[in-house]
């Protein structure tokens, strides 16, 4: 790189970084702090979050384009300039909602097991985080603090809740055995039928546990119940950031943890498993990957039950201050593959935190489940096939073939209902079945998305899986509207 020139400007809720030259072309990064104060203008000064969120984006951008180089990172920088410009408002159940679950004439209720592990949490956080606990409107749970801090804060905060409230337990743990251990620990204090795992600094939503346990009676197989999230700013006021989660997809969760929270178990499953110290920093996606490895049902529940806080020690904030755990991420990996048999091997992909399955041989040798892959269709510039639903209407269509999408997920692999057969692989037992109904495809853009749609219903109906691999691209001509 012969010269960098940086420049900041503020903009009310934006910041740019831009003006990167490299070598013989001129890089411009935006970069969006996603943060607009409320209340009295602060005369043009950066508040603490803005100013830590600007210095996260820009070494963000560095060290992305160390990765992937700087004509990625201009790409990445300005998709998700134009991603945060999709405002968020998270809206609470109404009253008369809450009130109704409150009064709910249960015919089992469950006794579900709050596990929280704690170390020197501040005092305004933990406190947070028990009112959030006892808003709940299900009213059969156990709060369980199992706290390793050194110090008295944790003691201090939780003593005078457990004096008000015989369900709220604390448990000082003697020593610091990290978060498996720990966990491990509080999770031995557990009576409830199901644990559901709660970080120290973060908060439920009024309504999630009772919507777990109406997701867990539905579904009384269900080993692992997960639901969608958002994150809030350190004071809880300022919520942004929403994950809708799919359903459970094993080939998308071996791209990343994205159950992640809320997450509820069955207290029977957990303590047969465990977490495993050597995973720390991705001790619940280990746990996670061996649930699924097992075989276990996993549901997923469409609701935002769960704040992930954001503030200067978070992962939340800033997902580059724990590498460490994306690298122990890799080896649970690795070990799901031994443990289930695949000749495989995980790698660190494009974004921090995300991975790709590399198969040692192809896919067709190494899981017979997997009838067909596809790649990702491009017609000037933007996405115009791959990745189908049942009808054919294709997941990603008009995405630039440079961004990744909602959450990464255009640039996953992932399991679909359809691929599209101008751009696909298939297994042996289904040439024949694929040279059938490619040989009935036309120019016209309805054929193709209809014979790719009968002929991934035939793959299906014949018990296979099909896989979308982003990274397959093909070009056609044309134009995507």
């Amino acid at each position: 790189m012969q010269a960098i020139f940086g420049c900041i400007l503020l903009n009310a809720s934006h910041i740019w970084l831009h003006s990167f030259e490299c070598k013989s072309y001129t890089i411009c990064i935006f970069l969006n702090a996603g943060y607009q104060s409320k209340g009295k203008k602060n005369g043009g000064r950066l508040t603490a979050m803005t100013a830590r969120q600007l210095s996260n984006g820009i070494k963000k951008t560095f060290r992305y384009a160390k990765r992937n180089g700087w004509r990625s990172a201009f790409y990445a920088a300005a998709e998700r300039l134009g991603q945060r410009k999709n405002r968020y408002l998270y809206e609470p159940p109404s009253g008369e909602v809450l009130a109704a679950q409150r009064t709910r004439i249960w015919e089992i209720t469950p006794k579900i097991s709050i596990l929280v592990p704690a170390f020197e949490t501040k005092e305004e956080f933990l406190s947070a985080l028990i009112a959030s606990v006892r808003a709940q409107t299900y009213s059969n749970w156990e709060l369980i603090i199992a706290d390793a801090s050194e110090g008295d804060i944790v003691k201090r905060t939780a003593y005078p809740y457990t004096r008000e409230d015989a369900r709220i337990n604390y448990y000082h743990l003697g020593e610091n055995k990290g978060i498996s251990g720990n966990t491990n620990a509080g999770l031995d204090f557990a009576g409830g039928a199901y644990t559901v795992l709660l970080d120290h600094d973060d908060l439920l939503t009024p309504d999630a546990v009772y919507e777990m346990v109406c997701a867990a009676q539905k579904n009384p197989d269900a080993a692992l119940l997960y639901s969608d999230e958002d994150k809030c700013d350190a004071a809880a006021r300022q919520f942004h950031t929403p994950h809708y989660k799919f359903d459970f997809d094993l080939d998308l969760f071996l791209t990343n943890n994205y159950i992640c929270h809320l997450a509820m178990l069955k207290t029977g499953i957990f303590r047969e498993l465990r977490l495993r110290p050597e995973y720390d920093g991705a001790q619940d996606y280990d746990l996670f990957l061996r649930i699924a490895a097992k075989g276990e049902k996993i549901v997923h529940v469409p609701k935002v039950l769960y704040h992930w806080r954001s503030h200067e020690q978070s992962t939340a904030d800033n997902p580059e201050s724990k590498h460490y755990a994306y690298e122990a991420g890799l080896r649970a990996l690795n070990d799901f593959y031994r443990t289930v048999g695949w000749a495989a091997h995980a790698k660190e992909d494009q974004h921090v935190g995300f991975y790709r399955t590399v198969y040692e041989k192809t896919i067709f040798a190494v899981r017979p489940e997997v009838g067909a892959t596809g790649g990702a269709l491009i017609q000037r510039g933007k996405v115009a096939g791959g990745a189908m639903e049942e009808d054919g209407t294709v997941r990603y269509r008009g995405l630039n073939e440079k961004y990744s999408g909602y959450m990464n997920r255009a640039v996953l692999s992932q399991s679909v209902p359809a691929l599209d057969l101008r751009c696909m692989s298939v297994r042996d037992e289904l040439k024949e079945l694929y040279e059938e109904y490619t040989a009935c495809i036309s120019d016209a853009e309805e054929s193709a998305a209809a014979q790719s749609a009968a002929f991934s219903r035939e793959v299906r109906r014949r018990g296979y899986l099909l896989i979308y691999s982003p990274a397959d691209l093909c070009y056609t001509r044309g134009s995507v509207d």
